[in-house]
């Protein structure tokens, strides 16, 4: 009896540090790299039950639309696999040129460095600062007379 090979390997390693996914970008990312490491990715929290996934693009230069469209589903399909996903490594001329683009990247939380994203993944709750905001204000009110 044979054991199927499990295909060609990725051109993106997709890394598993604990129950944390890392993947570092190249600097150029092919659109057909890019459909297959989102499948990679999503296959790989599927099969592992990652909790989280860091996407370092500390290496690129250019993301376009279609690469942050890309982004922001794989954001979305972790979520729905119950895993978060933090873009870290984000140059300033990327960042700009999002805003020019008009691209939100819906769902992705951003690091500015691998290290901060991992212990954003690490904390058991990661709280949007409009939430935070309103806890703290309400902890203060009902500790007023």
């Amino acid at each position: 009896m044979t054991v199927p090979s499990p295909g060609p390997p990725s051109p993106v390693p997709v890394l598993a540090l604990g129950d944390i996914l890392l993947v570092t970008l190249p600097g150029e990312l092919h659109d057909a790299t890019a459909e297959q490491l989102q499948q990679d990715i999503t296959e790989r929290i599927a099969r592992s039950g990652a909790t989280g996934v860091v996407i370092d693009i500390s290496g690129v230069d250019i993301v376009d639309s279609y690469l942050g469209r890309v982004l922001a589903e794989i954001a979305k399909t972790a979520e729905l696999l119950a895993a978060r996903t933090v873009l870290a490594g984000m140059r300033p001329a990327v960042a700009i040129t999002l805003v020019e683009l008009g691209l939100t990247l819906a769902g992705l939380t951003t690091a500015l460095d691998v290290d901060r994203a991992m212990r954003l993944l690490s904390d058991p709750v990661v709280e949007r600062p409009e939430t935070a905001d309103r806890t703290q204000a309400v902890d203060r009110t009902e500790g007023s007379p």
